[in-house]
């Protein structure tokens, strides 16, 4: 397939927009209609004497259509000719696949952020008209951005100049889930590596809390993350959080969060370290209800096992509790899924956070029929979500996109009210400065005077994090350099 942009620079942006329909279609650029093309799409740019036109047309095996917009010269800047030419190429892709992406124009990482962003230009009326009018947002999915940006205010309020955050990674799982799409490594492939990991790992959070330190930063919140961390041993988790807990003020931390995660790591003596080390909220993961998808996906566990891992952490103490399911799994139904929300909901779990499939190439959701079918099922599959949790007393508090998303949609993060994960915030908005350890860890440098970032980027693979740890740690001087070169006048009490 081809894309050919003319008198225009908004490449990068017609192709997002292809994605919605086409995401695992490899996209070429060209100058001029290829004649033995297999798909070619066509956009272009004219200015006119009163406005410009902006032209979209698709031609398909078989199918061809076009659409366009005018943006008159006296326009206001809402009327953006980038999201107008994007209008204009997503009528021509609804008009062949009959699906509408209910984000509309809207293809980023942050829908949230960016109604955020609005209402302090605009005010929330002129944020919601600029969703709805011309980024052609649903009017359910703008309600849904706005609920969470809201959500978030209180979160961010939290954060101070000095606040950060810190993060650490354990790239370990039992197996790897067929839709996985993170940097994980199976423990019995990295079993050798797994001794020297774990003990860098520690010195990495012990200097990063040096720094912090140093630096006179605020620590907010601790994550520790993967993979899977409870794929660890007993010990080996211990030692990570002796670590955590021998560097770190626990009484000043206002949130400490491990993934457990999947069922079939999780047991009583693992929990019970994760409980006496002062975690406060942990994840326990069926992804779906149905043996049958699990199967599907390469998960080794049973719901069975699932409820034995979510009995034995409430019997433990665990009082915040985070399920995760994904919606648009291989064999699940809008039917099936709604059965497995039912079951989330009812075990009184304190988050729920729902996750929208992404594709790989590999998928077999790859031709435009089965694609545009599991589409369409999916976005029942989020509408269900939002009825049945909203009557339970959820409410969404943090959301965010991934590449290749099923139909172009989110996963939104539900909690009952108080129990917002603050880390999912400050990392997904990018609140403020997050430290990062561990293999394929990115700390991510924020000034808090402006939307500057600047990344620390650690090795991804767990071989390379510890043959190289040493230049590793020099990366690590960066940090305060940085922060020398900001203007803060109060440090962390």
């Amino acid at each position: 397939m081809f894309l050919i942009c003319k008198n225009h620079e908004y490449k990068f942006e017609m192709e997002n927009i292809l994605r919605i329909f086409f995401p695992m279609e490899k996209i070429a650029e060209a100058e001029e209609l290829p004649a033995d093309a297999d798909g070619v799409f066509f956009t272009q740019l004219e200015e006119q004497e009163n406005g410009t036109r902006l032209f979209a047309k698709v031609i398909l095996p078989a199918h061809e259509t076009q659409a366009q917009r005018f943006v008159p010269a006296d326009a206001d800047d809402s009327w953006n000719r980038e999201w107008m030419l994007a209008s204009a190429l997503c009528e021509c892709l609804t008009t062949l696949t009959g699906y509408r992406p209910p984000w509309g124009l809207l293809t980023g990482v942050r829908p949230s952020k960016l109604m955020r962003s609005f209402i302090e230009e605009h005010g929330k009326e002129k944020a919601v008209d600029i969703f709805e009018r011309f980024l052609e947002v649903s009017p359910e999915k703008t309600a849904l951005a706005l609920q969470v940006a809201e959500a978030e205010d209180q979160a961010i309020a939290l954060s101070k100049e000095h606040s950060v955050s810190q993060y650490a990674s354990v790239p370990f799982c039992p197996s790897r889930c067929s839709y996985c799409s993170f940097v994980s490594h199976s423990v019995k492939q990295a079993a050798r590596l797994i001794p020297d990991y774990t003990k860098l790992l520690c010195r990495e959070i012990e200097e990063n809390a040096r720094i912090a330190e140093q630096l006179h930063l605020c620590n907010e919140s601790i994550y520790i993350g993967g993979g899977t961390p409870t794929s660890l041993t007993a010990d080996q988790l211990r030692a990570i959080t002796d670590t955590v807990r021998n560097v770190f003020d626990l009484s000043k931390i206002r949130e400490y969060t491990v993934e457990a995660g999947r069922p079939d790591t999780i047991d009583e003596e693992k929990l019970q370290v994760l409980f006496d080390a002062g975690v406060t909220r942990i994840s326990v993961n069926p992804q779906t209800f149905s043996d049958e998808v699990l199967c599907n996906i390469g998960r080794k566990h049973t719901v069975a096992d699932f409820y034995e891992a979510f009995r034995t952490a409430r019997r433990v103490g665990f009082t915040n509790i985070n399920i995760d399911l994904i919606a648009g799994l291989p064999g699940d139904t809008p039917d099936g899924f709604a059965d497995s929300l039912r079951q989330a909901i009812a075990l009184d779990a304190e988050n729920i956070t729902v996750h929208t499939l992404a594709l790989k190439r590999s998928s077999t959701l790859v031709t435009e029929h089965e694609w545009n079918k599991a589409a369409r099922e999916t976005v029942q599959m989020l509408d269900t979500a939002s009825t049945l949790l909203t009557c339970a007393g959820y409410k969404p508090y943090y959301m965010y996109r991934q590449s290749k998303c099923i139909g172009n949609l989110e996963n939104v993060g539900w909690c009952k009210p108080g129990y917002e994960c603050l880390y999912n915030i400050y990392m997904m908005e990018e609140v403020h400065t997050v430290l990062a350890a561990g293999g394929g860890a990115v700390t991510k440098l924020r000034d808090p005077h402006s939307t500057r970032i600047e990344r620390i980027f650690n090795f991804k693979y767990p071989y390379e994090y510890v043959s190289r740890f040493d230049e590793l740690l020099a990366r690590k001087a960066r940090i305060a350099s940085f922060y020398d070169e900001l203007n803060i006048n109060q440090a962390c009490e």
